[in-house]
């Protein structure tokens, strides 16, 4: 009878006993079942972290729903109201360079203001006034554009929002609201 060697899981391929095999397979002594086994412990351990990623991701999503609109941006002014004629539109960067949004003027006081950038995959909206629309080329998504929700294609979420005030004739942005709905 031979003595088995306990942490030894599988017999080798030829079936004789470990002292019997070839030197390449005692120096290189790895089994494949041993070395794939996972321990309760292991496994446990992976579902504890990955719930925890999962726990911190809503945590995020929750906080940056809740803390949506970013204030304290400063007030920047936009353009006159008189030089964007009722149904033309103006690109600006808001709150920064290299955040693209535009201003749409939709009545005689009547002002909105979205990201440019569709909430898809980020590919730039151009407004369709006369369709009463942004549109996305990319995927053929389009926006309402007094709301900036979406109306069709692939975008779920609504275009970013810019708070605008309206001083002595000048459209100011004060703010970008971000929403979910």
């Amino acid at each position: 009878m031979t003595v088995r060697d306990p942490d030894e899981l599988t017999i080798p391929p030829d079936g004789r006993p470990a002292a019997e095999q070839p030197k390449w397979r005692r120096d290189f002594p790895i089994d494949v079942p041993q070395d794939q086994y996972v321990a309760r412990r292991e496994f446990t351990k992976f579902l504890v972290l990955t719930s925890f990623a999962f726990v911190a991701g809503q945590a995020w999503i929750l906080a940056k729903s809740l803390f949506g609109r970013r204030s304290g941006l400063p007030a920047t002014a936009i353009a006159r109201l008189d030089e964007v004629p009722i149904g033309g539109f103006r690109q600006f960067d808001y709150p920064g360079p290299g955040e693209p949004k535009l201003l749409v003027r939709l009545g005689a006081s009547e002002v909105v203001a979205f990201d440019q950038r569709c909430t898809h995959l980020s590919c730039p909206v151009l407004p369709q006034v006369d369709r009463g629309r942004f549109h996305c080329p990319c995927h053929e998504g389009n926006f309402d554009l007094a709301t900036g929700r979406p109306l069709s294609g692939p975008p779920r979420r609504p275009l970013p929002r810019v708070e605008l005030e309206l001083r002595d004739g000048v459209v100011w942005a004060v703010g970008v609201t971000e929403r979910t709905s």
